[in-house]
């Protein structure tokens, strides 16, 4: 049973940082202690800081609209509710997000705003079962709605590397890898670990049906913020979850499946869905030197 009780014993994870506290359940359990940042920050090899604005502003003075603002391709990103448009149904890959950003006329109550209001929904880290810490909503959440990001320190190749080749089968592993297919045939690599420095993204858990979708959402800068949407409409004390693999309702290709098929350092999934494939996600191109240095 979660609560909803607040007083002042009650530690905030979140340390005053978001719009609204994150407490810890049950009463006096606390996560191991790592420090807190809302957004990125630049780690270890990071050829971008997260902090640095790199796109120029809109120049729209009202309403920012698809063909006027260069901040929004053809579409709109989200609707008059602040629910995400695109979710990348039928496995068809849901497109990148541009929102409006601080060197833009438009005002802050822009529709092209939301992954930089923050979090909006109450949440509870709690204790699993079987999964250690996990992430839940204590309010309704809809279908669509931005519910966190995964921040935490952005890395280069080398020192993801390095920091997963520290690991034991016992560690838990918060590096995610996000590629991004761009139209030239280039891939966009993105690297972010939240194990020392990171946001209450760290806490969610994986499930082979999940109810997030993450999907880039650049603003300020170049390396995108990785934002999580409610997939479907989400009930109060329902723990929050994304599909580690990030394939949510993508397609799995060869490249995909031959990734996940490999047997080392493969974890026990207890997400508990019909669907489950039994072993949490594995991506093997992290732990081959020389897979990487082959790629031209």
């Amino acid at each position: 049973m979660a609560a909803s009780e607040e007083g002042p014993e009650r530690l905030d994870i979140a340390r005053g940082l978001e719009n609204v506290p994150v407490r810890a359940w049950p009463p006096g359990a606390e996560p191991e202690p790592f420090q807190y940042t809302p957004d990125h920050i630049a780690g270890p090899g990071a050829d971008i800081d997260p902090t640095q604005i790199t796109f120029p502003g809109c120049i729209c003075l009202k309403t920012c609209l698809p063909g006027t603002c260069s901040c929004l391709r053809r579409v709109e990103n989200y609707d008059a509710n602040s629910c995400l448009i695109d979710t990348g149904r039928e496995g068809k890959c849901a497109k990148p997000v541009f929102e409006c950003n601080i060197l833009c006329h438009c005002s802050d109550r822009c529709r092209n705003r939301v992954v930089q209001r923050g979090l909006q929904f109450q949440l509870q880290v709690f204790k699993t079962d079987k999964k250690g810490w996990g992430l839940r909503t204590l309010e309704f959440i809809p279908k669509g709605r931005f519910v966190c990001e995964y921040a935490g320190e952005v890395l280069g190749y080398s020192e993801v590397q390095r920091r997963i080749q520290l690991q034991t089968i016992q560690d838990p592993n918060y590096i995610i890898a996000v590629r991004e297919h761009v139209y030239s045939g280039q891939v966009i690599e993105t690297f972010v670990d939240p194990a020392y420095i990171g946001n209450i993204g760290r806490f969610l858990n994986h499930s082979c049906e999940p109810n997030l979708l993450m999907i880039p959402v650049r603003i300020d800068s170049m390396v995108p913020k990785l934002a999580l949407f409610a997939a479907k409409d989400i009930l109060p004390e329902e723990e929050l979850s994304y599909d580690y693999s990030g394939r949510f309702l993508n397609l799995v290709d060869s490249e995909d499946k031959e990734r996940l098929d490999q047997g080392k350092m493969r974890k026990p999934c207890y997400c508990g869905a019909k669907s489950c494939a039994a072993f949490l996600p594995y991506d093997s191109s992290l732990y081959c030197p020389l897979e990487k240095a082959n790629v031209g």
